[in-house]
């Protein structure tokens, strides 16, 4: 079973989950004649849509890419958890608009048997039911069922929170029922906003994990000839497919067809590891006792010594153009490029008169 039929075979037993809990509402209320009872079998009913959503999410992330959109349909997930977050928000504020009403308003609760055995009943299946679709959200990096086992937890515990009002009210005399309602709405709302953000950020482009990051450049720094990788970049278009790019350091002495098959075993192994389409580019370290080798060194010696630059790479050198280039990454102190760009020259031009001087500044993508 691949992912998306877990996350659908999961998002089923939601729906079925509910739709039980509805039914034994339902039966319950109509032997008991209570109206809200019934009514709240309904509500059982829509809670199930969280399930429905994620479903059709999946079924429509799934479908294969067109000309319009050639890498995909992997970011509907993305969407669906929106959504899915969306609902849970809305519910967190009602919740606190009731809750604080009834700060202001309390109203004794009255609770029989049948109630009591039906509340119980919906906690528990709740509290089971959020549990599991969670984890298996979070087994399968899936917002959406993230997102949907926490509706279902958040259900169990507005429901417990009356419950332990109600019984407070009945013993006691207090009404504790608006105030612990305006907190865990106040929680809802809090966990619908970070429900939110994480789906916004993959769609926005954020970055990948640190530890992810060293863990590509580990890898292709492991293939024979690799002397260094640098400028990792990676694109997130849902979760199973991130089309990247990077650079490699090799010897000048290598021949095209010898990097024409590193590189190809490096976009293979990227591929079939961690479904990532890599373009691979190539930068060369010069060898041997000569100019280029020599002015590669001072070059970099000098700009390494810079406290504000990070690293330093992809010298290139050509005595018959006049050309020089170099991209460091700067530290993150760094805010005017141009001024940055324009001391660094000035440092270089002296080794190497009558040449064109480029500094590339780039910026770490990856971390």
């Amino acid at each position: 079973m691949n992912r998306s039929q877990e996350i659908i075979r999961t998002s089923w037993i939601g729906i079925a989950a509910n739709v039980l809990l509805a039914g034994f509402k339902a039966a319950v209320g109509i032997l008991a004649s209570s109206v809200a009872i019934v009514m709240d079998a309904v509500n059982n009913l829509s809670d199930a849509l969280s399930s429905v959503i994620t479903i059709v999410g999946t079924k429509l992330s799934q479908r294969p890419a067109d000309r319009k959109h050639p890498f995909g349909f992997g970011r509907i997930e993305y969407f669906s958890a929106i959504i899915i977050a969306v609902i849970v928000l809305s519910a967190g504020i009602t919740s606190f608009i009731e809750s604080v009403k009834k700060i202001f308003d309390p109203t004794e609760p009255s609770y029989t048997t049948t109630t009591l055995v039906v509340i119980v009943v919906a906690i528990v299946v709740k509290l089971v039911l959020g549990q599991y679709v969670k984890r298996k959200g979070e087994q399968l990096k899936s917002d959406a069922l993230i997102a949907s086992g926490s509706d279902a937890l958040f259900d169990a515990v507005i429901t417990l929170a009356t419950l332990v009002s109600a019984g407070v009210m009945l013993l006691w005399g207090v009404s504790l029922d608006g105030i612990l309602g305006a907190l865990i709405s106040i929680v809802i709302i809090k966990a619908g906003i970070e429900m939110l953000a994480s789906p916004i950020n993959e769609l926005l482009g954020t970055s990948i994990s640190a530890d992810f990051a060293k863990q590509i450049q580990k890898e292709v720094s492991d293939f024979e000839g690799v002397h260094g990788v640098f400028d990792l970049i990676l694109h997130n278009y849902g979760p199973d497919v991130k089309i990247g790019s990077l650079h490699i350091n090799v010897y000048d002495t290598m021949a095209a067809h010898d990097i024409h098959g590193l590189t190809r075993r490096i976009s293979t192994q990227m591929y079939e590891r961690h479904g990532i389409i890599m373009t691979v580019g190539v930068y060369s370290i010069a060898t041997g006792e000569n100019h280029r080798a020599e002015l590669q060194a001072k070059v970099m010696q000098t700009l390494a010594a810079h406290k504000d630059i990070v690293q330093v790479h992809g010298f290139y050198y050509s005595e018959k153009s006049k050309y020089l280039s170099v991209d460091v990454v700067p530290d993150i102190s760094v805010h005017d490029d141009a001024a940055f760009v324009s001391q660094l020259t000035t440092e270089l031009q002296p080794l190497v008169p009558d040449t064109q001087v480029v500094i590339v500044v780039d910026h770490n993508y990856s971390e």
